[in-house]
């Protein structure tokens, strides 16, 4: 399981109602939350995002209220997975349940900028920053969350009888 795309890199603390704001959780549905993803932290996010870009955050990425449509919104904006020094403990496991990769992975934030250009290996947990030709290392996934992830999350493995 692979991904490559640009990095749009964020600080710190970037929490779930920057996210998606409280203000559009009148919808769960996927496509409309999108429309709004980051628009408080980042009002051209949008317009900025190619599909398949990398959203790169400092500490306590995901950090506020538990709603699962902060990874959701992230994930239905084109998001390939988010790179971050950590994690508030239940975005990532929204994340993983929604089948959203994210890495943790301080040396990888450290170096990266906007614009670079990353190939990330979930299997080895290799992020490759093409950009200044530098390789590191983060924990891989193991074979529960990657079955996780390749089925587009819990819900449709567990449907389809996988655990």
């Amino acid at each position: 399981m692979k991904v490559n795309g640009d990095v749009l890199k964020y600080g710190d603390n970037i929490d779930t109602d920057v996210i998606i704001p409280a203000r559009y959780l009148n919808t769960s549905v996927p496509e409309e939350l999108a429309k709004h993803c980051m628009e408080d932290l980042d009002v051209d996010f949008l317009k900025k995002l190619k599909t398949g870009d990398i959203v790169v955050g400092g500490r306590n990425f995901g950090c506020g209220s538990s709603r699962e449509h902060a990874p959701i919104c992230i994930k239905a904006a084109g998001v390939s997975c988010v790179i971050a020094k950590s994690f508030a403990r239940i975005f990532y496991r929204n994340s993983i349940n929604i089948g959203f990769p994210i890495l943790e992975c301080e040396e990888a934030v450290n170096d990266a900028s906007t614009g670079d250009k990353l190939e990330v290996d979930f299997i080895e947990g290799i992020i490759k920053n093409v950009t200044l030709n530098k390789e590191y290392k983060a924990q891989p996934f193991p074979d529960f969350m990657l079955k996780i992830m390749k089925n587009e999350g819990l819900t449709n493995c567990v449907k389809k009888g996988l655990f």
